[in-house]
Protein backbone atom coordinates (compact mmCIF):
# COMPACT_ATOMS: atom_id res chain seq x y z
CA UNK A 1 0.00 0.00 0.00
CA UNK A 2 1.50 3.34 -0.92
CA UNK A 3 1.13 6.22 1.65
CA UNK A 4 1.46 9.91 1.32
CA UNK A 5 2.01 12.14 3.74
CA UNK A 6 1.23 15.71 2.53
CA UNK A 7 1.71 18.37 4.96
CA UNK A 8 1.97 22.85 5.34
CA UNK A 9 3.79 23.79 8.77
CA UNK A 10 3.72 27.45 9.18
CA UNK A 11 5.82 27.59 12.38
CA UNK A 12 7.63 23.90 12.21
CA UNK A 13 4.76 22.40 14.74
CA UNK A 14 3.17 20.25 11.44
CA UNK A 15 6.36 19.48 10.49
CA UNK A 16 7.24 17.50 13.38
CA UNK A 17 3.99 15.75 13.59
CA UNK A 18 4.70 14.84 10.10
CA UNK A 19 8.12 13.37 10.83
CA UNK A 20 6.62 11.09 13.53
CA UNK A 21 3.72 10.16 11.33
CA UNK A 22 5.92 9.01 8.57
CA UNK A 23 8.38 7.77 11.02
CA UNK A 24 5.12 5.49 12.32
CA UNK A 25 3.68 4.46 9.07
CA UNK A 26 4.60 0.50 8.92
CA UNK A 27 4.84 0.11 4.97
CA UNK A 28 8.06 0.91 3.01
CA UNK A 29 5.89 2.45 0.40
CA UNK A 30 5.30 5.77 2.17
CA UNK A 31 6.63 9.07 1.28
CA UNK A 32 6.48 12.42 3.12
CA UNK A 33 6.50 15.83 0.91
CA UNK A 34 5.53 19.63 1.71
CA UNK A 35 2.24 20.15 -0.08
CA UNK A 36 4.63 22.94 -2.07
CA UNK A 37 6.90 19.93 -2.90
CA UNK A 38 3.87 17.81 -4.27
CA UNK A 39 3.85 16.79 -7.57
CA UNK A 40 0.91 14.88 -9.68
CA UNK A 41 3.61 11.89 -10.14
CA UNK A 42 2.99 11.55 -5.68
CA UNK A 43 0.25 9.15 -5.71
CA UNK A 44 -0.76 6.44 -3.15
CA UNK A 45 -3.45 4.74 -1.52
CA UNK A 46 -3.61 6.36 1.57
CA UNK A 47 -3.09 9.87 2.09
CA UNK A 48 -2.14 11.48 5.55
CA UNK A 49 -2.45 15.25 5.09
CA UNK A 50 -1.24 17.29 7.83
CA UNK A 51 -2.27 20.88 8.49
CA UNK A 52 -1.87 24.07 10.73
CA UNK A 53 -4.89 25.83 12.15
CA UNK A 54 -6.16 29.17 11.03
CA UNK A 55 -9.09 30.31 12.25
CA UNK A 56 -10.57 27.37 13.01
CA UNK A 57 -9.78 25.73 9.06
CA UNK A 58 -6.57 24.74 7.43
CA UNK A 59 -5.19 26.42 4.48
CA UNK A 60 -6.22 26.65 0.95
CA UNK A 61 -4.03 24.75 -0.27
CA UNK A 62 -4.86 21.88 1.86
CA UNK A 63 -8.47 22.23 1.32
CA UNK A 64 -7.82 22.21 -2.59
CA UNK A 65 -5.92 18.52 -2.37
CA UNK A 66 -8.26 17.24 -0.34
CA UNK A 67 -11.09 17.86 -2.38
CA UNK A 68 -9.04 16.66 -5.44
CA UNK A 69 -8.61 12.95 -4.06
CA UNK A 70 -10.52 10.13 -4.93
CA UNK A 71 -11.05 6.77 -4.56
CA UNK A 72 -8.39 6.94 -1.26
CA UNK A 73 -8.15 6.77 2.22
CA UNK A 74 -7.53 9.88 3.62
CA UNK A 75 -6.53 10.92 7.53
CA UNK A 76 -6.33 14.38 8.94
CA UNK A 77 -3.41 15.35 10.97
CA UNK A 78 -2.43 18.92 12.39
CA UNK A 79 -1.70 21.13 15.24
CA UNK A 80 -3.99 24.39 16.71
CA UNK A 81 -3.02 27.04 18.65
CA UNK A 82 -5.73 26.44 20.66
CA UNK A 83 -5.00 23.92 23.46
CA UNK A 84 -6.59 21.01 25.12
CA UNK A 85 -10.04 21.74 23.80
CA UNK A 86 -11.44 18.23 22.51
CA UNK A 87 -14.71 19.86 21.20
CA UNK A 88 -12.77 22.41 19.18
CA UNK A 89 -10.70 20.12 18.06
CA UNK A 90 -13.19 18.09 16.71
CA UNK A 91 -15.40 20.95 14.74
CA UNK A 92 -11.99 21.79 13.26
CA UNK A 93 -11.04 18.10 11.93
CA UNK A 94 -15.09 17.78 10.84
CA UNK A 95 -14.86 21.11 8.83
CA UNK A 96 -11.19 20.34 7.12
CA UNK A 97 -12.98 16.55 6.30
CA UNK A 98 -16.13 17.86 5.06
CA UNK A 99 -13.50 19.08 2.09
CA UNK A 100 -12.91 15.14 1.38
CA UNK A 101 -14.66 13.84 -1.49
CA UNK A 102 -17.11 11.11 -0.78
CA UNK A 103 -15.72 8.29 -2.81
CA UNK A 104 -13.20 8.66 -0.56
CA UNK A 105 -12.78 6.91 2.87
CA UNK A 106 -11.88 8.98 5.76
CA UNK A 107 -10.10 7.30 8.38
CA UNK A 108 -10.32 9.94 11.02
CA UNK A 109 -7.75 12.75 12.50
CA UNK A 110 -5.38 14.00 15.04
CA UNK A 111 -4.75 17.53 16.36
CA UNK A 112 -3.11 18.79 19.65
CA UNK A 113 -1.87 21.73 20.19
CA UNK A 114 1.58 24.10 18.77
CA UNK A 115 3.27 26.97 19.79
CA UNK A 116 2.70 30.46 18.06
CA UNK A 117 4.74 33.27 16.72
CA UNK A 118 5.38 35.46 19.49
CA UNK A 119 3.32 38.50 17.26
CA UNK A 120 0.13 36.65 18.54
CA UNK A 121 1.20 37.23 21.98
CA UNK A 122 1.83 40.67 21.56
CA UNK A 123 -1.21 41.59 19.49
CA UNK A 124 -3.25 39.41 22.24
CA UNK A 125 -1.39 41.94 25.00
CA UNK A 126 -2.48 44.98 22.76
CA UNK A 127 -6.25 44.07 23.09
CA UNK A 128 -6.18 43.95 26.78
CA UNK A 129 -8.64 46.86 28.64
CA UNK A 130 -10.32 46.68 31.69
CA UNK A 131 -13.09 44.92 30.32
CA UNK A 132 -11.35 41.93 28.59
CA UNK A 133 -9.21 41.08 31.00
CA UNK A 134 -9.79 38.02 32.04
CA UNK A 135 -10.39 36.98 28.69
CA UNK A 136 -6.73 38.15 28.10
CA UNK A 137 -5.70 36.35 30.43
CA UNK A 138 -7.00 33.48 29.48
CA UNK A 139 -5.36 33.94 25.63
CA UNK A 140 -1.92 34.41 26.91
CA UNK A 141 -2.42 31.61 29.44
CA UNK A 142 -3.32 29.28 26.66
CA UNK A 143 -0.17 31.05 24.28
CA UNK A 144 1.92 30.43 26.89
CA UNK A 145 0.97 26.57 27.43
CA UNK A 146 1.21 26.22 23.72
CA UNK A 147 4.95 26.99 23.70
CA UNK A 148 5.77 23.57 24.62
CA UNK A 149 4.12 22.10 22.14
CA UNK A 150 4.05 19.58 19.99
CA UNK A 151 6.03 17.81 22.88
CA UNK A 152 6.85 13.88 23.37
CA UNK A 153 3.40 13.19 24.35
CA UNK A 154 1.90 14.82 21.36
CA UNK A 155 4.49 13.68 19.13
CA UNK A 156 3.62 9.59 20.77
CA UNK A 157 0.28 10.51 20.46
CA UNK A 158 -0.06 11.19 16.59
CA UNK A 159 2.07 7.87 16.40
CA UNK A 160 0.09 5.70 17.84
CA UNK A 161 -2.74 7.32 15.65
CA UNK A 162 -1.67 6.64 12.86
CA UNK A 163 -0.80 2.92 14.23
CA UNK A 164 -4.40 2.23 14.69
CA UNK A 165 -4.99 3.32 10.97
CA UNK A 166 -3.19 -0.23 9.40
Amino acid sequence: MGVQIVYTSRTGNTEKLAEAVFAAVPVKEKNVKRIEERTERDDGEMYLVGFWTDRGTASSEILDLLGNLHGKKVALFGTCGMGNVPEYYDRILNGVAAFIPEDCEYLGGFLCQGKMPIQVRKRYEAMQNTSNTQQVEMLLHNFDEALLHPDRQDLKAVADFVKGLF
